[in-house]
């Protein structure tokens, strides 16, 4: 590979421009909570757009185009479901999380929310949601960190284990120096650089292949089933696609987001922004997986790589139709999606660290310069694990993303989801939500019980707990005080 390479040498600039953004947010991180939640300051455009880049990872750009490649449009219900689930989370939590984290002791992360907003004196609730961030979101991290490794390997021919290291190593260092003001601000270039491959690549393919309708035709030649939404499907199958939606109430580094909004007036805009982004992304990355079955069925001798691993057809699409110079940037919009996501949850698995073991049960009177110190360790310590995690080679990145999104989505989801709006639940109520919803989600996947995907059964049970549990005992005046004044507020400035 020479060093003239245009892809390699796009990849070295975009690269340095993020570490360089992340050198910028260093100078404007002072305390903990500029390092893990920005001095509450994002506007609505960057609120919207790092909320939408932090969820859609690797999987949007791999896994998703991948999975349409092989089977159609059946598998799109996936999308349709994370549309809904994630309007859903605008519309309902994301005003009322930002003023109740506010009225809750200014909490910086969500198990200092579940302790401040039910009173926990006892530290139960604020270890055990902190555990259940650092179990999902290592194996979260790892995802990120197998996409990317697969993005270097197939991109520069590196071997597994060098490009797991290559595609982790500039995440590790902007989310190291600059914090979540890093984070937000390289999510927000990120995110452009996203929408611009996805609306990009499908028009290019189209007109590679002859145009939309000798596209259909080749797509219908190689198989008519794949325009068929309901191929190969059941009830409980296309359910278990949908039921990706529910995983937004839960997901720490996407909820992360509304609680850093610089006021809840922001929101509204911002829900605008961040739908429109993600319903034109979802689009292009279905168009990428469809129009790749035409392309490759006319193309056979170009269509090798897909075939071993059908993940990589948006990587060999751009290969094969642009220029290397357009194609290095395409691509670097995968490593975008890869590195906005592992860097948000490297930040929240930190944060969990820091704020919640760290400085609440080992050093209380630590100063602000040693918390973002230590959370700058913590960083380095979850990446490590998630690199170790993620050195299996024959790992699939939608299979570890769906476990994890299940865990929270299960676990936090309906605690979130049922706090911010009904104001008699209880202490007992969160943490029985909390323990059901993750057990359900490890007891279900290793049974695979039904053929349902884990989340369902899992928010169910969750959200069933929390109402017996919180309907046997009463919230203290001092809870239902401070939810009905950040409920005002809420109704006052949404």
């Amino acid at each position: 590979m020479s060093v003239s390479n245009p892809t390699l040498i796009t990849f070295v600039i975009y690269i340095a421009a993020m570490v360089l953004i992340g050198l910028m947010a260093y100078r404007s991180t002072n305390n903990l909570s500029d390092y893990i939640l920005g001095g509450r300051s994002l506007g609505s455009v960057v609120t919207a757009l790092s909320a939408g880049a932090s969820d859609m990872s690797g999987w949007l750009l791999m896994g998703l185009p991948g999975a349409i490649y092989m089977s159609g449009l059946s598998e799109s219900w996936i999308a349709i479901g994370l549309i809904i689930g994630a309007y859903l989370n605008w519309l309902f939590v994301a005003g009322r999380l930002r003023v109740q984290t506010e009225h809750n002791g200014d909490a910086l992360t969500l198990p200092d929310y579940f302790a401040s907003r039910f009173e926990d004196k006892s530290g139960l609730l604020r270890i055990i949601s902190a555990v259940v961030i650092l179990v999902f979101f290592t194996i979260y991290c790892a995802s990120g960190i197998v996409a990317g490794a697969r993005l270097f390997e197939s991109t520069f021919g590196m071997s597994y284990e060098t490009a797991l290291w290559a595609g982790a190593a500039a995440t590790i260092a902007y989310t190291f120096v600059g914090g979540f003001l890093a984070v937000s601000w390289t999510d927000t270039v990120q995110a452009t650089l996203m929408i611009f491959a996805l609306l990009l690549t499908p028009i290019i393919v189209l007109l590679a292949t002859g145009g939309i309708d000798t596209t259909f035709l080749a797509i219908e030649a190689q198989d008519p089933s794949n325009f068929d939404m309901l191929k190969n499907t059941t009830f409980i199958g296309i359910i278990s696609l949908m039921g990706w939606g529910l995983g937004y109430f839960g997901q720490p580094h996407i909820l992360a987001r509304f609680m850093a909004a610089d006021s809840v007036k922001s929101i509204a805009n911002a829900r605008r922004i961040s739908m429109t982004w993600m319903i034109l992304c979802l689009g292009g990355t279905v168009a990428v997986g469809f129009f790749g079955i035409a392309y490759f069925s006319a193309n056979p001798a170009v269509a090798m790589p897909v075939t071993e691993n059908h993940e990589r057809v948006f990587i060999e699409l751009a290969k094969i139709l642009f220029n290397p110079w357009i194609a290095g940037v395409l691509l670097s919009a995968i490593l975008a999606a890869v590195m906005s996501t592992l860097s948000c949850q490297l930040l929240v698995c930190s944060s969990a660290l820091t704020e919640d073991f760290y400085k609440t049960f080992l050093r209380k009177s630590a100063s602000q310069v040693e918390l973002v110190w230590v959370g700058r360790a913590m960083v380095l310590l979850v990446a490590l694990i998630a690199i170790a995690l993620a050195a299996n080679p024959s790992n699939r990145v939608l299979g570890l993303v769906s476990y994890a999104w299940a865990g929270f989505g299960a676990a936090f989801g309906p605690v979130v989801l049922i706090s911010v709006i009904w104001k008699d639940m209880t202490r007992n109520g969160a943490l029985a939500g909390i323990l059901v919803g993750a057990i359900t989600v490890i007891v279900w996947k290793h049974f695979e019980l039904l053929g349902l995907y884990e989340i369902i059964p899992g928010f169910i049970f969750a959200s069933l707990a929390i109402y017996i549990v919180s309907k046997l005992g009463t919230p203290t005046h001092g809870m239902l005080q401070r939810f009905a004044a950040a409920e005002a507020d809420f109704r006052l400035n949404k």
